[in-house]
């Protein structure tokens, strides 16, 4: 019987290199191809449930495995959250570590990040205690503290040369999701806008916040404006907020991912970089547009 399914095993990129042996062991037998030599390769394997067994032979390896359905693999769109993500901080405590209450935004940003506070409301109160800032302090925060995630230019710019649509859709804050859209090479992006007055942070955030359902909706509209299925996206996140996303779409990654989150998500990359959303689609190393 033919493979319907895909099993695709990423390492860690500091663990050992993977070895012919590795991939024969792990496909015991069934067919297999690497993707990038050392680094990741797909088993062929007939239905979703093998996932268990190929973690099961892995044993000690740090490798992330996604198991998914051989159609439609290759996605036209990936929508993507940026905080701890696309980038390897949360913009919000950077910024709140600079204006002196790093402590008391990051705890809220935990429990939010966890699900177990509200994100809106955990985002009212964080943006509050911001109160009196200088909307100076928002690029300081930029070019002293956010970093793109490794691979993260290299997953948007390989997508986007095959014709797909990569959209930065996020709960943190247009200052920042504009400037990490164009760095890394997103398609479009959005966010939170925080309330100004006089060149002052007022301790507001413009109303709708963006939260979870937003993510959701844009997920949505953008199906709809590129006329896609939702088997032709991929959703990319770690938190909370970034579960109905996750869900909705054909694919939906947890991405260094809180435990709910992983719980709640598909498929799941706990050791690769960004590199790993490539992969995952089928992408060789031949097919990476790289920095």
């Amino acid at each position: 019987m033919e493979a319907t399914h895909v099993a695709t095993v990423i390492n860690a990129p500091d663990a050992p290199a993977l070895r012919d042996r590795d991939a024969q062991r792990l496909a015991n037998g069934a067919p297999w191809r690497w993707l990038d030599a050392g680094v990741a390769f797909d088993i062929g394997v007939r239905g979703s449930g093998a996932e268990e067994a190929v973690r099961e032979r892995l044993g000690d390896k740090r490798a992330d495995i996604v198991v998914q359905h051989v159609a439609e693999r290759r996605k036209k769109l990936l929508v993507a959250d940026m905080d701890s993500t696309i980038i390897g901080q949360e913009c919000l405590d950077e910024l709140a570590a600079r204006a002196g209450v790093g402590a008391e935004v990051a705890a809220l940003t935990e429990r939010a990040m966890r699900g177990e506070i509200d994100f809106a409301e955990a985002l009212r109160q964080r943006v509050a205690l911001l109160r009196g800032q200088p909307v100076a302090l928002l690029q300081r925060t930029y070019t002293e503290a956010v970093r793109l995630n490794p691979g993260a230019r290299t997953l948007a710019r390989t997508m986007r040369a095959h014709g797909a649509h990569v959209a930065l859709v996020s709960g943190g804050f247009r200052f920042f999701t504009s400037r990490v859209a164009a760095k890394a090479g997103f398609s479009s992006f959005g966010g939170n806008e925080f309330v100004v007055e006089n060149d002052v942070l007022t301790g507001e955030v413009v109303e709708p916040i963006l939260g979870a359902d937003a993510k959701l909706e844009r997920l949505r509209e953008l199906l709809g404006e590129l006329r896609l299925k939702a088997d032709e996206a991929m959703a990319l996140g770690d938190g909370a907020n970034d579960i109905p996303m996750l869900q909705a779409a054909g694919l939906g990654i947890a991405y260094h991912a809180k435990p709910t989150v992983r719980a709640a998500a598909r498929g799941r990359i706990d050791h690769g970089d960004l590199r790993a959303v490539l992969y995952v689609q089928g992408y060789t190393a031949a097919d990476f547009i790289r920095d």
